[in-house]
């Protein structure tokens, strides 16, 4: 059974989604790709205190890594994206390419790509940090603003 509820954020309200009190969705307003708002079930604010707080100390700069627990619905191919996704260091980037050849498919940054921006736990599972060859930033279904935003935070660079 799926629960939801509405957080804020400097990026905006985020929408979190548990199945059985799992995190499984995180979308931001006007998100491509976003569900539909009758598919996250009633809200119920009970099963979201520890990804309320590591959000929050991820804002603030304090938390690096996320430790919760999720449970990722979509195929296998799309399930080995997200976990190498979650490889990514803080503060760092890889490009559509290189996640391919890490999944031993170089020639797969397409399907890369498009894996990527079905992710459907934004920023908890990294999708910003993929960039394109050229280390241009590309596609990021929450908006290329909310990514530059995103990286400047992980890179400590301070914005007026």
């Amino acid at each position: 059974m799926k629960q939801h509820t509405v957080i804020d954020s400097p990026y905006g309200p985020l929408t979190l989604v548990a199945d059985d009190g799992v995190l499984c969705g995180l979308y931001m307003t006007e998100q491509r790709h976003r569900p539909p708002q009758e598919s996250f079930g009633p809200r119920d604010d009970t099963f979201f205190g520890a990804a309320e707080e590591q959000l929050e100390a991820y804002f603030a700069g304090e938390l690096k890594e996320f430790t919760l627990e999720l449970r990722l619905h979509g195929t296998p191919f799309q399930r080995a994206v997200w976990s190498e996704l979650r490889k990514i260091p803080y503060g760092e980037t890889r490009t559509y390419g290189e996640l391919a050849e890490a999944l031993g498919n170089p020639t797969a940054s397409r399907a890369v790509g498009l894996a990527n921006g079905k992710n459907p736990v934004g920023i908890i599972v990294p999708c910003h940090r993929v960039v394109g060859a050229s280390g241009s930033l590309t596609g990021y279904g929450g908006g290329l603003d909310r990514k530059r935003r995103l990286l400047n935070l992980e890179s400590g660079a301070v914005l007026f």
